[in-house]
């Protein structure tokens, strides 16, 4: 790496028992400090995440992200400066710090106003708060019953489950979008979309709620959300909702371009933050939304962003390292911007190359991919259920040290020898080259040695029950 010097900020100043470096620590709120520093080397990079384990091919960062050594430390040092005087921290210190992380987050996104912003455990808890809304504008008659909400059919598993609470139940018609996978152009998604807004706007109903993907979490693919949005505009979508969940640090993430009303993405995913902490974008209108946080406490009906700031007496550490994050992504080329192609040309790459390997194909154009990839799996698996996935990865991890989702296609009728495997790739800083050959011959030995899935299902089934009996 190239070690060109620039200007970066120092936003907190501990000592290591947790005390500011400041006299009068007691009332100080950590400042903006300027410092310093060159790009990360690359043995500065391995030292960053030497936590890792070192014997796992952890090619998965998509699910829990990655935190820095760095960050690990400075996230410990506001948690000492809380347990060392409590009351000063609560009355002088938190409520000015997590402005700070708002701030900072706005600048990212590129929003209007940072009372735009709320900060919030992760994009689930993002999810809860706008459907809530949902749900009592369906009590309260704003919304009539049978009215429609619409959401993309690989929506992610845990909003599924908050669109059947907080929609379904307070009697709105929930439509799926019928995403096509693998998938070769945005107008294939585009055009499903258009039929779905169509089914919901029949029989007289309204479409009231659209909640779309930015990056679908499997398979996961990139979708065309700008264009969405302006569909959604065009007819009538009364609110439009982004869970864009993987986003910060692997896409571009432009809140004026993008145009939704609410938008929200996890900071530990791709953005190097300790789990979790993730915000929630609001956009400002003359008809101001009424959102509230799900966990009550005092400060409801002060505006969102301020209930989230304080639901209680908890580890609020997470929401605090943001500008320091800062600090590190700038210490790479090209800050988070560089980080992102990077990941995006690299990750790209790996799976072209085990595409290669194997004789399949990737899940979409390396245009609606991110900093993951879906990689078809040779057919000789069987792979024939999500069980049958869900067993395989369990046995790469297990017996070849490698950490990968598998999603499971299920074949179109009257495919021949169809691909019903792929495996979600992921790149980080800190991923090898070897940890992709490591994948690679992992599954060529699976491949090699004739095995099947059916036959592996076996094998696991008689290890669990040789368990079973030697603990009776």
């Amino acid at each position: 790496m190239a070690f060109h010097h620039h200007r970066r900020h120092r936003y907190l100043e501990l000592d290591e028992n947790g005390d500011t470096n400041n006299d009068n620590h007691h009332n100080h709120v950590p400042n903006k400090k300027p410092e310093v520093s060159s790009l990360i080397s690359d043995a500065e990079l391995r030292s960053e995440f030497a936590h890792n384990d070192q014997t796992v091919a952890r090619i998965n960062n998509g699910s829990f992200g990655s935190c820095p050594a760095s960050i690990i430390a400075a996230q410990h040092q506001w948690q000492l400066r809380f347990l060392r005087q409590p009351d000063a921290f609560y009355y002088n210190d938190l409520k000015p710090s997590i402005l700070r992380t708002r701030t900072v987050i706005k600048d990212l996104i590129n929003a209007d106003d940072v009372d735009e912003i709320s900060i919030v455990d992760n994009a689930t808890t993002a999810v809860a708060i706008v459907l809530q809304q949902t749900s009592r504008a369906f009590f309260e008659g704003k919304f009539r019953k049978g009215d429609a909400a619409v959401m993309l059919h690989y929506a992610y598993g845990a909003v599924k489950k908050s669109i059947e609470a907080y929609v379904s139940r307070a009697g709105g018609h929930v439509i799926e979008v019928k995403m096509p996978f693998p998938v070769n152009s945005n107008d294939e998604i585009i055009t499903e979309f258009r039929k779905a807004l169509e089914r919901g706007k029949s029989k007289g109903r309204k479409v009231r709620l659209a909640v779309i993907d930015h990056i679908t979490s499997m398979p996961s693919v990139v979708i065309p959300v700008k264009e969405l949005v302006k569909i959604c505009r065009d007819e009538g979508v009364d609110q439009i909702f982004v869970d864009a969940a993987h986003a910060i640090g692997a896409i571009k993430v432009d809140m004026k371009d993008i145009g939704a009303d609410f938008y929200t993405s996890n900071l530990h995913k791709w953005f190097f933050c300790p789990p979790s902490v993730a915000f929630l974008y609001c956009r400002k209108s003359d008809k101001q939304p009424d959102l509230h946080h799900p966990v009550v406490s005092h400060e409801y009906g002060n505006g969102l962003a301020m209930e989230s700031a304080w639901i209680g007496t908890r580890d609020y550490s997470a929401q605090l390292v943001v500008p320091e994050v800062m600090e590190f992504v700038n210490r790479f080329e090209g800050g988070i911007d560089g980080i992102r192609k990077r990941n995006h040309d690299k990750v790209v790459e790996m799976g072209e190359m085990l595409v290669k390997s194997w004789g399949t194909n990737l899940g979409s154009t390396p245009d609606m991919c991110s900093s993951m990839v879906m990689v078809g799996m040779p057919a000789c698996l069987g792979i024939s259920s999500d069980s049958d996935a869900l067993n395989l990865r369990t046995h790469l991890r297990d017996c070849f040290g490698v950490e990968v989702p598998i999603y499971y296609r299920a074949p179109k009728e009257g495919e021949v020898n169809p691909i019903t495997g792929y495996a979600r790739i992921s790149h980080q800083v800190y991923n090898r080259i070897d940890d992709y050959h490591k994948f690679r011959d992992a599954v060529n030995n699976l491949v090699n040695d004739g095995l099947t899935w059916d036959a592996v299902n076996n094998l696991v089934n008689d290890i669990v029950h040789i368990s079973r009996i030697e603990t009776l």
